[in-house]
């Protein structure tokens, strides 16, 4: 009986098998390395003093946060990918405004939960929140500039990183629809292509393509639930962009559309995404679970 009962038990995994299974790892050294290529070499306005108090604030709102919700242990990566992706967006002259977009980031991540995940993607609702409670946050997408190369670079790591959490699909459907739509636009109003294809060239739309669309946990759980969110938030911000006339169309119709992700889950449900953890749970043969259930009966 007991060496029945032992086979049911977990069975620890190394660190480094860990490491290299968890899409976060990926995704921390692709935003760590655009972070220090973008103030090293193409001048962002983001003084290091700047990311270092953005990454220390969710790193800090984290804890509190742990402790608070009392989880078992305290993890990192997530507010460090949030963090790192502030810091590539987040703009603003206030370290008050820093230390509070920052909090409310994390924070997001576990008030607003439903079902185990995100109503709002942490990063894309911090930045929202931010600029509809004050004027004194602001976003720079056109800081990346058209570098075909560093386009071209944002795009392979990114689909490394996407690939590895298993949300390519709504990363290649989203970019396919927006481009799809850009292009249409400038058909039907006969502009050249030289005019969408230049807004294609754009490092922040690669960045909320294979960082922020594709989170697992706020990204509908079957592929047709993802491709079909991809298809609203690519028409969202077009309407924002071309009908509404305003900016950061990408991250308002994120925003807006993100709790539509939990009508997807009801109506197209498929299997939750879980990050890979220290354990896994080697489940027996259907024999051994009977006589295992029969001997406990």
């Amino acid at each position: 009986m007991h060496q029945k009962e032992k086979s049911l038990t977990t069975r620890p995994v190394t660190s480094s098998h860990f490491a290299i299974r968890d899409p976060r790892v990926y995704q921390i050294a692709v935003l760590g390395s655009l972070l220090v290529y973008g103030i090293g070499w193409l001048d962002f306005e983001v003084p290091v003093g700047q990311a270092l108090m953005i990454l220390s604030a969710v790193l800090l709102t984290q804890y509190v946060c742990t402790r608070l919700w009392k989880l078992p242990a305290y993890d990192p990566r997530s507010p460090l990918i949030s963090g790192l992706s502030l810091c590539l967006l987040l703009r603003t002259n206030s370290s008050a405004m820093i230390a509070s977009t920052a909090a409310i980031t994390i924070v997001s991540k576990f008030a607003l939960r439903l079902n185990g995940k995100h109503i709002f993607n942490p990063t894309n609702f911090g930045l929202i929140a931010m600029m509809l409670l004050t004027d004194q946050v602001w976003v720079s997408p056109g800081q990346w500039g058209n570098d075909v190369v560093l386009t071209f670079l944002l795009a392979c790591l990114g689909g490394l990183v996407v690939s590895k959490a298993s949300r390519s699909d709504v990363t290649f459907a989203f970019l396919g629809f927006y481009a799809a739509l850009l292009i249409g636009r400038s058909w039907w109003l006969g502009e050249p292509m030289s005019i969408p294809l230049h807004r294609l060239q754009n490092g922040a739309l690669l960045l909320f393509s294979f960082f922020m669309i594709s989170d697992p946990k706020t990204t509908p759980n079957s592929r047709a639930g993802r491709i079909l969110f991809a298809l609203l938030v690519a028409c969202g911000a077009g309407f924002v962009h071309f009908v509404l006339f305003r900016p950061n169309g990408l991250l308002w119709s994120l925003a807006a559309l993100s709790p539509v992700s939990t009508l997807f889950d009801k109506f197209l449900p498929g299997p939750s995404y879980l990050w890979p953890g220290r354990y896994h749970i080697r489940k027996p043969p259907i024999a051994a679970r009977q006589a295992t259930h029969q001997g406990s009966a």
